[in-house]
């Protein structure tokens, strides 16, 4: 699998991708399919995304991982979006892009990655918990467009977690 920076000419191929995990429906709190255009803006080039890696496998994208500051989050903070392919699925997608974002993060000097995920998303929980996040919060009865409740698990990732302290000798 190969990792690379999103750029604009992905957004089509990423958007379909999308789109068909949000109508399944159950693992995004996103619910209504999105453009190519409202994708690139939201994702890759608009005025919050900081980042979006792709992940190629056999000359598809099999999936996207963005950090982004939509919603205004606390300084130091960006939340991290992560979508694979689900038919045909790819495993390991989630995997293998985290460490190329983690890295960003880094570069873009931030303290923590946030991730928001449904409370019923059990593989979304289960991925980020993977991945080393933290739980710190959750959002109680966020309600769906079609008025359903579902809670909302906030984690977070520091940053520097994995960093070895560097010798003073």
């Amino acid at each position: 699998m190969h990792i690379r920076r999103a750029v604009s000419a992905d957004a089509e191929e990423l958007c379909s991708l999308l789109n068909e995990i949000i109508l399944a429906g159950g693992t995004t709190a996103l619910e209504t399919p999105l453009t190519a255009a409202e994708f690139a803006d939201w994702f890759i080039d608009g005025e919050f995304p900081l980042v979006c890696h792709v992940a190629e496998h056999d000359r598809t994208l099999a999936g996207f991982q963005s950090l982004s500051l939509y919603g205004d989050p606390p300084k130091g903070y960006a939340d991290i979006a992560t979508f694979a392919r689900t038919s045909p699925k790819i495993s390991g997608v989630g995997s293998a892009l985290f460490p190329a974002t983690r890295a960003a993060a880094d570069e873009l000097g931030l303290e923590f990655i946030n991730a928001t995920i449904r409370a019923d998303n059990v593989g979304g929980l289960a991925y980020y918990a993977k991945m080393g996040f933290q739980l710190y919060d959750r959002l109680f009865q966020v309600p769906l467009l079609n008025g359903t409740p579902v809670d909302r698990i906030k984690k977070r990732f520091k940053v520097d977690a994995g960093r070895r302290p560097t010798s003073s000798l």
